[in-house]
This record gives structure tokens, sequence and C-alpha cells, in this order.
């Protein structure tokens, strides 16, 4: 059916802003500060197919589009047939939805006119599920068992009324249900809001009108995309990555070869010179190493565009069975999402000589993060804190990589407050600031990464999951790399400690643990900064005088002014030594 522009631009906008209404009251309805302050989540309408409609504006970019394959699994489980008013289920089935267990999808039936049109959905992260990991950052599980419990798009309402055997369970086996099944109440909430809205849009156009608007908006997504691709020069790309380990065998590296083949308006991922899954639980499903392709694939074509199903037509995708982003049961997912910034960054790298002028340098790679877990001496209750911490994104050809910021997967989540984790948790926190001399030194400086300085205020258990160790974030067209994670962990009494890796460390009361994260790489030669930029950044403290005069070859007087005659000398040794 013809339809009118206008109506199509109401329609679209309705959609993304009920994916975002819906994101305000998950946010609002929380227990989880994963959910309320963090942001650890996506909302969005997906058909009957399966297929994503309109998603949230903010959440993580590894939850792009893949809502679709949990609501699909349910779909083919219970049939269309198989729905009721006031039903609502949950799925985290890692071999479809392709994650780690605490990530849960919630999702509800629309019915327009006595039939399913349309389904709302929420995934957010639960601060437990069960299993043997408490928190971010274990490395101990070797199977998925033992990580939690697996439901695969289970009824918790049925037509309305709570299942009260499914609800047992779960309360059962959750180490704080208080929080997780609150985070289900909230989602479901959600939903609920997501089902009204679509009647009323239905009620105002029509059903036939939406569905016909919802058609048109992704084949003009595919035009755009496919444009978007066939700007690129046709060509065979590769680059390479590796981590340092799964957290099992910890001498071995884990290999990130990619291909990237550009084809007129189409392009493919290969993924198949991938490592093999591994023993630990870095591996991921299928969903999730697509979603990865998916976020670099975006970020290429239609970086602003809203999303839905028709942005991804022209992407292919080659992904084997058996691969670290493919795995096959019972591999342990716990960590699903480590390798995913490193593998977007991979693929970026890929089109660095494609796109001179568009890619980056590499940024801090990894999902950094902290865990601090144990039992409350003042309250006696169980708590689990958990945050994310920022680092550096690489210089750019047009500036300066920013510091301080989550990871190319993390998207718009954002750190809990110092004072709400105070207040909620027995740390105090002592430092939190910029690391000097962790960005790469280039043209375009790598932004900076973070220092923290945390001291527990009685016995508790961490975890430390340092990656990237030893693949610093690269520089580009001559850029140096950034500085790696680092985490130092002093006992009272005892020396600083450099520790890696770490599952359920003991502390004691009056220890100090530091989170040094990674900075990102440079873009272009140091010596082509300006020497009034360099010294400038030393008066800021991003840069010290002695890396200055190392890596940028600027010498600076007492008074932090830059010594023309010194510079010229170094930055002329230095431009020979590269040409040598």
């Amino acid at each position: 059916m013809t339809i009118d522009p206008v109506t199509l631009e109401v329609v679209r906008c309705a959609l993304v802003a009920y994916s975002d209404e819906m994101a305000t009251a998950l946010r609002r309805a929380a227990y989880n500060p994963m959910i309320f302050e963090v942001q650890d989540y996506c909302v969005g309408l997906v058909d009957t197919a399966g297929e994503l409609i309109a998603q949230n504006l903010g959440g993580l970019p590894i939850f792009l589009a893949d809502l679709g394959v949990s609501v699909a699994d349910g779909i083919e489980r219970h049939g269309l047939d198989g729905f009721e008013p006031g039903d609502a289920l949950v799925m985290n089935y890692p071999y479809v939805a392709g994650q780690h267990l605490n990530n849960v999808v919630v999702y509800t039936p629309i019915f327009v006119g006595g039939k399913v049109v349309a389904f709302p959905a929420v995934r957010a992260h639960w601060v437990d599920i069960g299993g043997s990991r408490i928190g971010f950052g274990s490395t101990a599980t070797t199977d998925i068992y033992s990580e939690g419990l697996q439901l695969r798009s289970i009824k918790v309402l049925k037509a309305g009324e709570w299942d009260a055997d499914v609800m047992q369970i779960l309360k059962d086996n959750i180490r704080i249900p208080e929080s997780s099944l609150g985070d289900l109440r909230a989602a479901i909430a959600a939903c609920r809001l997501g089902e009204r809205r679509i009647a009323e849009l239905c009620e105002r156009y029509g059903l036939d009108t939406v569905m016909a608007c919802i058609t048109e908006m992704r084949n003009q997504s595919e035009r755009l995309s496919r444009h978007a691709v066939a700007q690129m020069a046709d060509g065979e790309y590769t680059a390479s990555a590796w981590m340092d380990n799964d957290g099992q065998d910890l001498d071995k590296r884990i290999t990130l070869d990619i291909k990237v083949i550009v084809a007129g308006d189409e392009l493919t991922i290969d993924f198949s010179g991938i490592n093999e899954q591994v023993k630990g639980p870095l591996n991921a499903g299928k969903s999730g190493g697509v979603a990865a392709a998916r976020v670099a694939f975006k970020m290429l074509t239609l970086p602003t565009h809203p999303v839905d199903e028709g942005s991804f037509r022209n992407l292919r995708v080659v992904l084997p069975e058996g691969k670290l982003l493919n795995a096959k049961p019972p591999a342990a997912l716990g960590q699903w999402s480590i390798s995913l910034p490193t593998v977007v960054d991979t693929i970026i790298r890929a089109l660095a000589d494609a796109l001179p002028e568009q890619v980056p340098a590499a940024h801090k790679g990894d999902m950094s993060g902290f865990t601090f877990h144990g039992i409350d001496e003042k309250t006696g209750s169980r708590f689990v804190c958990l945050n994310i911490n920022g680092g550096g994104w690489g210089g750019r050809p047009v500036g300066d990589g920013p510091s301080a910021c989550v990871s190319v997967c993390q998207g718009d989540v954002r750190n809990i407050p110092i004072e709400i984790q105070e207040a909620r948790y027995p740390l105090v926190f002592t430092r939190h600031e910029l690391r000097a001399d962790s960005g790469g030194a280039g043209r375009h400086r790598g932004g900076l990464g973070l220092e923290i300085d945390v001291e527990p205020q009685q016995a508790m258990f961490t975890n430390i999951a340092n990656e990237r160790t030893t693949c610093p974030p690269w520089g580009l067209r001559g850029g140096q790399p950034g500085a790696v994670n680092d985490t130092i962990v002093t006992q009272p009494g005892g020396p600083p400690e450099h520790v890696k890796k770490h599952t359920g460390l003991a502390l004691r009361a009056g220890s100090k643990i530091t989170f040094r994260t990674a900075g990102g790489g440079g873009w272009g030669h140091p010596w082509e900064r300006p020497a009034a930029d360099v010294a400038e950044d030393v008066a800021d403290g991003f840069v010290t005088a002695a890396a200055a005069r190392e890596h940028y070859g600027v010498a600076l007087t007492g008074d932090g002014r830059v010594d023309e005659p010194e510079t010229g000398r170094l930055r002329t040794a230095q431009a020979d030594v590269a040409r040598r």
C-alpha cells in the first residue's frame, strides 16, 4: 500500500519513542544499580518473525538488534497461538541468546484485533542468576551448568497469573532474589507499557498502515546501508589481534584473525580464522558473535540512523560452529563479552586502508569493570557490588581520542557514582583520576585511562580479570600503542602485587586495590603533534615531561614552555630513526 510520508515519519518516530519510554519505565522501577545507574539493558519491539522493529537509543551496542532471536525461539516453542493476553516470558538460554546467563530477556505478546502482532522485549543484566559465578570477572567456570539457571522462554505469567512454581525456583536459586525478581517485575512493567502504546498506534492509524510503515522503514534502512557500503573500495581486507588467555590455560593466547570483504553494496565479515572455542568462560554464542559484527557494521554505515532489521540486510557474517564466537554446548559463556570490543576494533582496523580518513586507532579494547562481594558485617545481608570502569579511545584522523570512556560495546552505559557505591557497600574510594601517560603518543593522542583506588572496609572478595595486557591498544599511521590494563592489590602489611586474573580473591579490611585502565592508541607520528599541544598536555597532567621528551620529542623549560632549539633537535632525530 502507498504510505503517506508524514504518516511514515510519525510512525517511525513513535516506535523509537515507545522503546525509549519503555526504557525509562524499566530504569525507574529496577532494583539493581546495573540497570538504573549503569543502564546495562536494551529495549525494543520485535515482530512475529523475530525481526527488530525498533530499539531504544541508549543501552549497550552489543545488544544491537539481537532481541529477535530470543523472541523467535519462544514463537517456535509455543507457537503464535500459544500466547494469551497477560503472558510474560523470560529467556536467557545462551546458545540462542549468545550471552551470559545474567542477561535476561523478558517479553510479552501484543494483541490487536485478537491476534498477536508484535512483542515488546527487554534485556537487562540481573545482578545474580545463581550458579557459582558471582559478579563480573570470574574465570573459574568451564561449563554452562556451573554458571546459573538456564531459562528458555519460560512463562512466568500465564494470562496475567504468576506461575508460583517457576517463581519459587527462581527465588530459591538466586542469591539476591529481591533484586533480580524486582528487576523481572520492572521489565514486565516496561513491556506492558509497550503493549499499550502499540495498541494506541494501531487504533489511530490501523494495523495495516502501521505494518506497511514498518516494512517501508526497513526498506529505507536497507537502501541507506547499501549506499554506504557502495562508497567503500571493493576488496578483501584482513586484520589480527589476540586476547591474553581464557582464564584457564594462562599460557595460551586466543587469536582473532578476521577477514572483511567488500563487494559492491554488500559487506561480509568472516570469522573463520578466529580461535576455536576455549575451556574457560570467554566463549560467546552465535548471536553474540553476530552482534559484534553488527556493531562494527553499524558504526561504518549508519551510525546515527535508528536501528531496525533492514539496517543489516546487506551484511553477511561467516561464523562456523565451534569457534570462540559460536561455541557449542556445554561451553562456559560467563565472560562472553570480554573479547567483543577487540573483535569490533579488529574489524574496523581491517578497513583502515579502505577508509583511511575514518578509521581511528584502537581503544582500550576490554569490558573493564569490577566486582566486590561478601556479607555486610553491619547488616548481615549479602552484597554484590558491580561497576564499569572507563578507559581511553584511540586517536582519530580529526583529533585526540576521548578519555575515561567505556568500550565501543558498552555504548551509553555509565559508571555508578562513587557516592552511591559508598552508601550501599562497605567500600571507600580514595582516588578516581585520569592516568597520566596512558594515551598512546601520536599526532592525535590516544585518550587516557583511569586510576582508581578502592579500600574495602571489611573482609570481602573480588574478581580480577585483566585482559589485553599483551596486545596493547594499537596506534595507526605511526601512532604509538596505549598503556595496558593493570590491577595492583596491597594487603595490610604486605607489598603491592600486580594481579592479572584471580577469581574470588580474599581481601582483608585495610587492603587497597588500584585499578589502572588502558589508554587508546595514538594516530599519526608523535613528532607531528604541535609542540604547544604537548606542552599543554604536560600542564594538564595528561603527559609527563619525561614522556613528552621521549615519545614526542618535545623538551620543556623549567617554567613549562617549549624549548624550541632542543625540541627541533629531538624531532629531527626521531624522524631520521623512523625513516631508517
